[in-house]
This record gives C-alpha cells, structure tokens and sequence, in this order.
C-alpha cells in the first residue's frame, strides 16, 4: 500500500521518540520538549474522543495565541477531528454564525474570552456536555476543565487512521457577501505548505519561530508546521496585543532566527527611540518575513538597517492557496514592490482576463495558481467553490501582472478589500452592518491611508431623508455588530445624488477613493 505525506501528529509521535527531550514548542509562560507536546497532545485526542467525538467532527477554538494552540492542533491530526479556529476580535454574532455554519460538535474557550461564548450559548447547537474552558481561573460551571481532561486521559497514540486527503482545518475566510467561508484543507495540503517553506527558507532543526500572529490564521499556523515539521523550535507569542519593545526583547531572549510581522509591527518597532532598540541583541535572527498587507520601501530599508544578520523576505498567499509566490532577500530592491516568483512545487502562475485568457506581460489579470498547497473547496458553498476554480487552477479574486522576467506584481487587493493592520477587511460586511441601522439610506466602505495600520476603515453614509445620526452613534452601532479591526475609524455623510453609482446602480468604490484620497 502506497504510503501518503504524515500529517503534524504523526510527525510529532516520531519527533518524540527521535529528538525526545529537544524543546519544541513554549510560549511566554510554559515550555515542552517534543516527547512532552507529543503525550499531551495525545491526551488530548484520546480525552476528546472520550466525550463522544468521533472522525471528521469538528471543533472549534476561540483563544488568544498560547502554548495550547500547538497541542490542539497536533491532537486533532491524530484524532482525524478537524479544528475551526476562530479570531478572538470577532464579537458575539460574528462567532455564533461561523461555530453554527461549521455544525461544531464541540468549543474550547479561554477565559478571558468565555463572556462572548456565554452571550450566545443558548443559540448554539453544540453538546451541552463538550464546552472545554483553559486558562489561569477556574472553569466556570458548564465548562470542562482542559488540564483535568488531559490528567483523565491516556497518552497512547489513537488508532484513529487519518489520510492526506481527510480535512484537518476549517479556517473562515471574510467573505464578500457579508459572511465569512469555510476552507476545507487537508492534512496533505497543509504538509505540503511545510515542505514548501522548509525549500524556500531553508529551515533547520536548529532553528527558532517566534509566531507573533494570531495562532488562529493561516500565517501563523502554516509557519508552526513548517519548523516544526522540520524538528525546530517555535515560540508563540502569548500576549494579546502587541508590544513592540517587548517583542523585541522577547526575540533577544528566546534566540529566535525567524519570525513573520505585518508592516504595521515593524513601523511600531522602528518607531522605538534608537537607545531603546540598541539595548536587545538580535543577531541571531537571520530570517525575516513581511507579509500580509504591502509594505512601502522605506520600511523595508529599515528594517533591514535594523536587522543587520538577517535577510528579508515577503510572499504572497491566502488561507485558500497557501504559498504562491516568494521574494527573496537579494531581490527585495531589484523588483522593489513585486511579491516575487512562484514557489517550488508550483505550476506557473496563470493571469487571466474575464474571457478565461491569459494575458500578456505587463498587463493586469486575474491571478491563478495550481500547486499541491491549494484548498479542497468552501464549506457546503458548491457554487462559490466553482467560482474559486478554473480546472485545478485557484484563484481568490486577486489582479496582477507579469513582468518580462517571471515576477508577479499585484494591481488590486480582492478588488474592494480593505487591508488594516495585517487583517482583511471586505467593505460589503462592514455596510451590512452600517446599513442596519434604521438613519442610514445606503453606505460605501472604503480603505484610507493610515500611518500606523496601512489603512484604516472609513464609511461613505447616506441618511434617510430627515434621519439624523451622527458618526459617534454610528461608531456605538457598529461596537456591538463588528469586531474592532472591521470598524469604521471615521465617516463621511453625502446626499444620495452625490453617491457615484454605475448605470445599474451599484456604488462606485474606486470614484470614492479617488475622491477622498484613499489607497
């Protein structure tokens, strides 16, 4: 019988008979040596099933970045249950709908967050007997407690067997039509994201990840796999927001020789006074990326200034896709502004116009990929999964072009969306919730240059005739409605014959842009 790709669980039970006591994950608090992450993570898996869950059940996450990221993720690939990480911005509603979408048949929460499970608990469909609750205080009543779970559960190695093509990963997506998509990966694609990044970064065992996003992105979780899969070490940064000095320190301390920052961490570090920045020794990080939102050339020169041992590198990807393309450090101002060539194991990319054609170098297309790294499709969304696929060739709307020499140069981020901080934001979520409250005719969200964010959110409102609102009590309506990143930093209000429209109506977002200054 043909042998397929291991999946991180079985790629953890050999780490931990060959590297056993070499430290393998931690985060700020709490440390574990491959043999002691592979036994919990075993646990896990065996107390889960024990609560009744069986392969292919789903189970949802909300929680900050902390160490117990790395032993869910490695018990659901052992026990074939397939994990749906959840943004911990996202408030009440925005929960309720993916955990109810994805038919989760179990939650776990940590307790800074278990207010916005217990505001929708009485709509939820899960089990009332699989709640898991961890963290520093007690589990709250209605709530399992994860360490007693794993105390009361053996370390075998579950006999569940799990193939590449199984789904380990349900990751929602914003979506444009105002609800966010489920993308199905498998545990194959995801080992193929790891191998990828091993070949384009050259990682080694004696290498050192400290994962500052959120564990609950595709960023973050295809950098785990990858040094981790390679038997280096990975830190995940545990506090919830960023603290620039402190991140720096904490690369200092932990020894770190990789991490993966937006563009607005970097400027906050670089915004640091310079005897601040000189007091923490960095020299071993020799690897740095930038990615998820463009990032201007000065901030890369800087960074470079700063990080003097370490090369810079940037890609460009999507939870769907995984890695596309990569630029690598001896190209970062050669092809200034370009998101590099395709990575290994990748087909050439493919530029399409609206008739399915390739266009030529230079000018701009709808931008496919093929590779072994590509999604299995939307959750129960058939229809938005064909759109997504031209043959095995993936696209997420994205418009690029080609130069003469193979480079990928992006025109046009999904179209609309708006980049804030590192997250995706989609306008037409944001205007469904403006557009709900009862003063507003019709709304157009768009992204403005921010210093610090790249972009901030700013909505374009028309009121109802003698409707009165104001944009405090719009920023209050949304506060309940939307998490704070996909918030409207700041309003503009026009007459509806000022609204630029096409011939059938639909609002000009470009002409907003250009009127009001935006990216």
């Amino acid at each position: 019988m043909k042998q397929d790709l291991p999946n991180l669980g079985q790629v953890l039970a050999a780490h931990a008979r060959v590297l056993r006591d070499k430290p393998a994950v931690r985060d700020l608090e709490r440390a574990m040596t491959f043999r002691q992450w592979n036994a919990r993570a075993c646990r896990f898996a065996n107390a889960l099933t024990g609560l009744g869950l069986a392969k292919g059940d789903r189970i949802a996450v909300l929680a900050y970045n902390a160490v117990e990221w790395a032993e869910i993720y490695a018990g659901t690939a052992k026990a074939g249950l397939v994990a749906v990480p959840i943004n911990f911005r996202l408030v009440g509603p925005e929960v309720r709908y993916i955990v109810e979408n994805a038919e989760v048949s179990a939650l776990i929460v940590q307790d800074e967050l278990v207010g916005v499970i217990e505001d929708i608990r009485k709509d939820l469909s899960i089990p009332e007997d699989r709640y898991v609750h961890f963290g520093r205080k007690a589990a709250p009543a209605g709530y399992h407690d994860y360490e007693t779970l794993l105390e009361r559960a053996t370390d075998w190695e579950p006999s569940v067997g799990v193939g590449g093509d199984d789904p380990w990963m349900l990751m929602y997506t914003s979506g444009t039509t105002g609800h966010p998509k489920g993308a199905i990966r498998s545990h194959r694609a995801n080992m193929m994201v790891s191998l990828v990044t091993e070949i384009e970064l050259s990682i080694r065992r004696n290498d050192n990840a400290l994962l500052v996003m959120p564990m609950c992105h595709a960023n973050s979780l295809y950098f785990f796999g990858s040094f981790n899969t390679t038997g280096g070490a990975t830190t995940i940064y545990s506090r919830k927001s960023f603290d620039p000095e402190h991140c720096l320190r904490t690369l200092s301390e932990a020894g770190a020789t990789f991490t993966s920052l937006v563009p607005t961490h970097y400027i906050m570090m670089l915004a640091l006074p310079a005897a601040v920045r000189e007091r923490y020794v960095c020299d071993k990080v020799t690897r740095l990326m930038i990615s998820s939102a463009p990032a201007r050339p000065d901030t890369k020169a800087a960074v470079m200034e700063m990080f003097r041992n370490s090369g810079l590198f940037e890609l460009y990807g999507s939870t769907e896709a995984g890695w596309v393309t990569m630029l690598h450090p001896e190209e970062q101002f050669t092809r200034l502004g370009s998101v590099g060539r395709e990575c290994v194991a990748s087909l050439p990319v493919k530029l399409l116009d609206d008739q399915g054609h390739e266009v030529p170098d230079g000018e701009a297309g709808e931008l496919f990929s093929c590779n072994p790294t590509t999604f299995d499709g939307y959750w129960k969304l058939p229809e938005k999964t064909a759109e997504a696929f031209r043959g095995s060739y993936c696209s997420v709307g994205d418009m690029a072009r080609r130069d003469a020499d193979g480079y990928i140069w992006l025109v046009d981020r999904k179209k609309n969306m708006i980049i804030s901080g590192g997250e995706n934001v989609y306008p037409s979520e944001v205007e469904t919730a403006v557009g709900a409250h009862r003063g507003v005719k019709d709304v157009a969200v768009i992204g403005m240059p921010d210093e610090k964010w790249g972009e901030r959110v700013h909505a374009v409102v028309v009121l109802h005739d003698g409707a009165a609102a104001t944009d405090v009590e719009l920023s209050e309506w949304c506060r309940e409605r939307l998490a704070g990143y996909k918030r409207p930093r700041s309003f503009s209000f026009v007459r509806d014959e000022d609204m630029p429209r096409t011939a059938t109506g639909k609002i000009l977002h470009r002409v907003l842009r250009e009127r009001l200054g935006g990216k």
